[in-house]
C-alpha cells in the first residue's frame, strides 16, 4: 500500500448511475464547506428522512422534538475568570437570549452561569404554555429538585448561589399558579444535540458581554480567599476547594518543619561528629 497526501481539500461522492447534479445543490455543498462556524447550524427538519433521524436523537426519543409546550436548551460559559449564560428556544429562528452572569470577585463556577440560563429559559416560556429545558448539568437539576415537593429542608441562608435560586423559585411558582407543568431533562453535552449546541454557543457570547451590563452582580457580606494553582490566582468565597488548599500548605508547611528538624539532629549526631576525627 502507498500513502500520499491529498490533492484537493474536499470530496463528493455520488451514486455511479449519476447523470449529472443541480447547480443549487453544488452551491450549497460550497457554502456548507466554507463555512467558518465551529459548530453545526442549529436548524431541524423534521420532514422525510432527516426528520427520521432528528426523532432518534436523544431529544427526539424524550419527545422534544415534538413537544406540545415550548422546548428550551439552557447552557452556562465559565472560561478565563468570566461567565455567561445562554438560553435557546427551539422552533422559532434566531430565538435565543445570552446574558453575562456577574460576582467574579467571590469565585466562578460552572453551576452558576447554568443557573442563570435555567431563569432565561423560564422567563422566555409564557405562562399559558408547558415548558420543557434541557440542560447538560445534573449538578444544577439537583439544586432546583430540593425545591420541589413538601417537606424538604432546602434554604437559600446557605445556597451559593442564592440570588439566581431565588428567580428560579418565583418563576416556577408562578407557572405552577398557572396551571402549567415545567419539566427539567439532564441531557448530554455536545453530542451534536442542535438545541444543546446553540445554547452552549450563547453561553459563551454571554460571557464576552461588557463589564457594565453584568446581572447577578451583587456581592455578598462572605469572606474571599486567594488560592494559588500553578502561575495564576484564584480568588473564592470558602468552598471545599479553598479547604482543601489551606490543608495542602498546611501539610507542606509541616513537612518542610520536619525536613528542617531532621536536617538539624543529623548534622549535629552525624556531620559534625565525623569531621571532629
Amino acid at each position: 500500500m502507498e500513502a500520499k497526501l491529498n490533492t484537493v481539500n474536499m470530496t463528493a461522492w455520488v451514486h455511479k448511475e449519476c447523470d449529472g447534479i443541480e447547480e443549487e445543490a453544488i452551491t450549497k455543498l460550497q457554502e456548507a464547506w466554507d463555512i467558518s462556524e465551529q459548530k453545526d447550524e442549529c436548524i431541524v427538519w423534521l420532514n422525510d428522512l432527516e426528520g427520521a433521524y432528528w426523532m432518534r436523537t436523544e431529544i427526539g426519543r424524550l419527545g422534544g422534538y415534538r413537544f406540545q409546550g415550548v422546548t428550551l436548551g439552557v447552557d452556562g460559559s465559565c472560561k478565563d475568570g468570566k461567565m455567561g449564560s445562554g438560553c435557546y428556544k427551539f422552533g422559532e429562528k434566531g430565538e435565543g437570549k445570552c446574558v453575562r452572569v456577574g460576582r467574579e470577585d467571590e469565585g466562578t463556577s460552572s453551576n452558576r452561569p447554568e443557573l442563570g440560563g435555567v431563569v432565561l429559559a423560564l422567563q422566555s416560556a409564557a405562562l399559558n404554555e408547558d415548558a420543557l429545558l434541557l440542560c447538560d448539568n445534573e449538578a444544577v437539576l439537583r439544586v432546583i429538585r430540593k425545591w420541589v415537593g413538601q417537606g424538604g429542608k432546602a434554604t437559600l441562608a446557605t445556597a451559593p448561589d442564592a440570588d439566581i435560586l431565588r428567580e428560579i423559585i418565583c418563576l416556577l411558582e408562578q407557572h405552577v399558579q398557572a396551571g402549567r407543568a415545567t419539566f427539567l431533562i439532564k441531557v448530554k453535552s455536545h453530542r451534536g444535540e442542535l438545541i444543546n449546541e446553540r445554547a452552549d454557543t450563547l453561553a459563551e457570547e454571554g460571557r464576552t458581554i461588557s463589564d457594565d451590563d453584568k446581572r447577578w452582580d451583587d456581592r455578598t457580606d462572605l469572606m474571599t480567599f486567594e488560592v494559588q494553582k500553578g502561575d495564576t490566582t484564584v480568588q473564592s468565597v470558602w468552598t471545599n476547594s479553598v479547604r482543601n488548599a489551606f490543608q495542602k500548605q498546611a501539610g507542606w508547611a509541616k513537612l518542610q518543619k520536619v525536613r528542617a528538624m531532621t536536617a538539624t539532629h543529623w548534622t549535629a549526631r552525624m556531620w559534625y561528629r565525623h569531621n571532629q576525627r
